[in-house]
């Protein structure tokens, strides 16, 4: 089951934005999000915003989505030209899912050209899609990459077929070095997703999995944690003692040793749980929430956020269809962020990136809990004197292993 929309005010049924949203909007990146909400079979440990043909129902059509989203598209033009928010190329396009790839090759191309012609792309612009191992094949990466794409995610999360079978993942682990090879060939950029810590996962299975990707020669991972989500299969699993959570200890000492393994091969981490060989390899979509820019979210369920606006789209396919085709905003709420929570969000964000947070970013009295945080070895003590010029907070690898308390610290 997917996880329900935030609270929030009713957003206006024709999407319009306040005209403070166009405040500052020359000094912030925009980005466009595309959500494909479809999935051949749904794994047991998600919670995404996404459906499988069975659970479509009539009225939400894969044939028809790439049309309904282009209509989105022409909306959010619309509406950022209403509230006076100055034309900008798009820095980043990111598709996700879902499988963005079950869609026909041709109807993600459409997107993209419908993102192009409506906003343009900035020089160098990162276009992004997710993709399944056993969703691809060269002559669609090809294809892909002629359309624009430059850059491909997939989800390999893990290469040991009985932790895949926990996880419900459908794709043959030995088809991972195939994929990124062609994608490759086609002149994208690769990444590869994994997961750690799903239930029945030894030390050597992680190690294995790692190994694997790395031996792609692969120059972008992203390593995340394990979350068990309530209302998924795997959360029920878990309460009925079918499958046993690793502990904390577990977790960490996996984290530790995929930046051990990473790091080795020549890969940083430049975000909590992501590392890449060059910073041109480091996904600068992703790069662009953690730094606060502006970017629309397209698709149902999908987020957006201009300016100090933050609203959420309808969830199912149907209703996103119904709201667009009668000329509404797919809009279902939004909230003002108020300055109380922009700087909760900055340095929950900040913290997490490996250029680190300026201390002068905090509030005074946060400042002072900084000297505490070296002390505990949560925070590199160099860098938060402004040894190598303006005072930051970076974390150290103990204090991304605790982020979450070196948050707390900071927020006062």
């Amino acid at each position: 089951m997917s996880p329900a929309l935030p609270d929030g005010d009713p957003a206006p049924p024709d999407g319009a934005l306040p005209a403070s949203a166009a405040a500052g909007a020359d000094a912030r990146r925009f980005g466009v999000y595309l959500h494909v909400p479809f999935c051949a079979v749904r794994c047991g440990y998600c919670d995404f915003n996404t459906y499988t043909a069975t659970e479509l129902g009539g009225g939400a059509s894969l044939d028809a989505y790439a049309s309904t989203a282009l209509g989105e598209v022409a909306l959010a033009d619309r509406v950022l030209r209403d509230a006076g928010v100055p034309h900008r190329a798009v820095s980043t396009v990111f598709v996700g899912g879902g499988t963005p790839t079950l869609l026909p090759v041709d109807d993600l191309v459409r997107l993209l050209a419908g993102v192009r012609d409506t906003w343009g792309l900035a020089p160098g612009a990162e276009v992004t899609t997710e993709a399944n191992p056993d969703s691809v094949t060269p002559e669609g990466l090809a294809r892909l990459a002629a359309g624009g794409v430059t850059r491909v995610s997939f989800g390999m999360q893990s290469a040991v077929p009985h932790v895949l079978a926990t996880l419900e993942r459908t794709h043959d682990p030995a088809r991972v070095p195939d994929v990124v090879r062609w994608a490759r060939d086609a002149g994208l950029r690769v990444s590869l997703d994994l997961i750690y810590g799903t239930p029945g996962e030894s030390l050597d299975d992680w190690r294995r999995s790692v190994d694997v990707a790395l031996s792609t020669g692969v120059d972008h991972v992203s390593a995340y944690a394990l979350v068990v989500e309530p209302g998924t299969r795997m959360a029920v699993q878990v309460r009925r003692g079918e499958l046993t959570l690793p502990d904390e200890d577990d977790q960490a000492t996996k984290y530790e040793l995929v930046d051990d393994l990473l790091t080795a091969a020549g890969l940083r981490w430049y975000e909590v749980s992501n590392w890449a060989r060059t910073p041109a390899d480091a996904s600068q979509h992703n790069l662009g929430y953690w730094r606060g820019d502006d970017w629309w979210g397209i698709g149902p369920g999908a987020h957006s956020h201009v300016g100090g606006v933050r609203w959420w789209n309808v969830k199912h396919p149907r209703a996103y269809a119904d709201r667009l085709g009668r000329g509404l905003s797919p809009a279902a709420g939004r909230e003002l962020v108020d300055a109380g929570t922009a700087q909760l969000e900055r340095v929950m964000l900040g913290v997490r990136v490996a250029e680190g947070l300026p201390v002068a970013d905090l509030e005074p009295a946060a400042r002072a809990a900084v000297a505490g945080l070296v002390a505990d070895g949560l925070v590199d003590g160099r860098a938060a004197l402004g040894a190598d010029g303006e005072r930051r907070v970076v974390l150290t690898r103990r204090g991304r292993l605790l982020a979450d308390a070196v948050v707390r610290a900071l927020v006062v």
